[in-house]
């Protein structure tokens, strides 16, 4: 008897089977289950068979996942943060460091270096040479062109060391010990009159209420108690407030005038939400919208502005001594200052809070010298002077502000010195009824533009035949002539004569 053959059942096999279940039987096409023959085309993929997805489809999903964590739009010259490995532009990466980020921008993680991607610069060109329009703009390319350099690497610096806790004292009646007064203090400098704790005797405290201690004062910033001969403090010779040097980096401190950066002025958004700018132009919005549409233009920061403004003033006679006589810098600060040292004392520190003070004395006369480079527009630079000058009161309304310009040189309208009086007949010498009319010395204290009768710049525009308009407060020249003669002021016949000349050209 011949054995089966093993890929083939025998027929014991074959009625040892049992008949499917129902459940599996093919049914109609409501059934649950369908075979695989039976699905749609779309529906009957083989998982070998790569999925083919449109050209569209795929380059917005690209683009989805080549999109810069900070601007949001297509990577332009992508950099990789390390280790974390998130990628944004080289330009908005360098920008978030310059504004003083010290960690990842998406994660927050600290960061050690920034270096440009190769990979990502393919990728994004291949989806460009794809479809062209999702390239960023001309403009931006220019603008962070102008900010990172292609290829850069640079680095994200360590997160700054926090500032120690505030020696707040516990009680407000008396001083608490400055941190140069603590023996073998890490700063290595130790106050020679240190301030006793409170805590430990009542009896040796120092009161409050009688003023900083000796060799100690507050700082300006923090207003902790500081020694005025410590090496970490300063001295701003504005204000002469101090500052400690220790509570917080870059602010508890007087630094050098050029170097000054004005407190809240960081870039033209902080001039834009100032109230005190539009104060500095007397309310006049347009001529304020002018400047920072120009500022933004031309890429000027509030520092820069700060520091050709302090040029001015250094080459100026004075210097600084106009904005003390002014008040310019009282009472900027909650500490009590030291004692000024005198107008001529020299300017070489200045704080934040002055140097904003300082920005905004000069910030009108700033734009009026930077307006005369010549780069405004046409449509700004030939408007015509408003007749009513800087005082006009109606430069607050829009339609007027742009049609005239109200922004002037502060010299153009410096007015003439007084002028030496005219010599007036005495009051019995007039004819009875006749009063005496104002001297030129009072008539130049109103209008100083107006020059004496009898003075040289008179006679000599008279004998050249120039017209000179009469002051209207003075009377007849006329009546000044005939009184003269009548009270024998006019003592020599060539005098006399020289007058009537005057009068006969006039």
């Amino acid at each position: 008897m011949a054995e089966p053959f093993l890929g083939e059942p025998s027929e014991a096999h074959t009625s040892l089977k049992r008949r499917a279940s129902s459940t599996f039987e093919v049914r109609g096409d409501n059934s649950r289950k369908r075979l695989k023959e039976d699905l749609p085309p779309d529906e009957a993929t083989d998982p070998q068979t790569p999925a083919l997805i449109s050209g569209s489809q795929l380059a917005d999903e690209l683009e989805q996942e080549l999109l810069c964590g900070c601007c949001s739009a297509l990577l332009y010259r992508p950099v990789i943060v390390y280790p974390c490995q998130h990628y944004f532009c080289g330009s908005c990466c360098l920008l978030w460091v310059r504004n003083g980020g010290t960690h990842c921008p998406a994660c927050r993680s600290t960061s050690t270096s920034v270096s440009p991607s190769r990979v990502l610069q393919i990728m994004v060109d291949v989806l460009l040479r794809a479809d062209p329009s999702r390239a960023r703009t001309d403009r931006e390319r220019q603008q962070a062109d102008e900010i990172y350099r292609p290829g850069l690497t640079f680095r994200i610096p360590t997160p700054r060391e926090a500032s120690p806790e505030p020696a707040i004292p516990q009680s407000g009646e008396f001083a608490r010990p400055c941190p140069h007064c603590v023996p073998g203090n890490r700063y290595g400098w130790q106050c020679p009159n240190p301030v006793p704790d409170p805590t430990s005797g009542p009896e040796h405290a120092w009161p409050m209420e009688e003023g900083a201690p000796p060799g100690h004062a507050c700082c300006g910033n923090c207003e902790n108690l500081l020694g005025i001969d410590a090496p970490t403090t300063t001295k701003c010779d504005m204000c002469q407030v101090y500052f400690c040097g220790i509570g917080v980096q870059h602010r508890c401190v007087a630094v050098p005038i050029a170097n000054a950066q004005p407190h809240g002025m960081s870039d033209v958004g902080d001039l834009i939400q100032s109230t005190e700018v539009y104060e500095c132009f007397d309310g006049n919005a347009v001529e304020v919208e002018i400047m920072l549409d120009y500022l933004g233009n031309q890429h000027i920061t509030p520092r820069h502005i700060y520091g050709e403004i302090v040029q001015y003033i250094q080459s100026q006679p004075r210097m600084f001594a106009p904005l003390i006589e002014l008040d310019l810098f009282l009472d900027v600060h909650n500490v009590p200052p030291g004692p000024e040292p005198g107008l001529e004392a020299p300017r070489q520190r200045i704080c934040r809070m002055c140097a904003t003070e300082v920005l905004l004395y000069g910030l009108k006369d700033w734009w009026v010298r930077e307006r005369k480079k010549g780069f405004l527009d046409a449509s700004v630079a030939e408007r015509p002077d408003c007749p009513d000058g800087p005082t006009c009161r109606r430069q607050k309304e829009h339609v007027h502000a742009r049609e005239f310009n109200h922004v002037f040189d502060s010299t153009m309208g410096e007015m003439l010195p007084d002028l030496p009086p005219a010599s007036s007949p005495p009051p019995s010498a007039l004819p009875e009824g006749d009063a005496p009319g104002p001297s030129s010395s009072q008539t130049s204290r109103t209008m100083r533009s107006q020059p004496s009768l009898d003075s040289e710049a008179m006679v000599d525009a008279a004998l050249m035949g120039t017209l000179l308009e009469e002051p209207p407060s003075l009377p007849p020249l006329s009546d000044l002539v005939a009184a003269a003669a009548a009270s024998a002021v006019i003592d020599s016949p060539t005098h006399a004569h020289s007058v009537l000349d005057i009068f006969n050209v006039l």
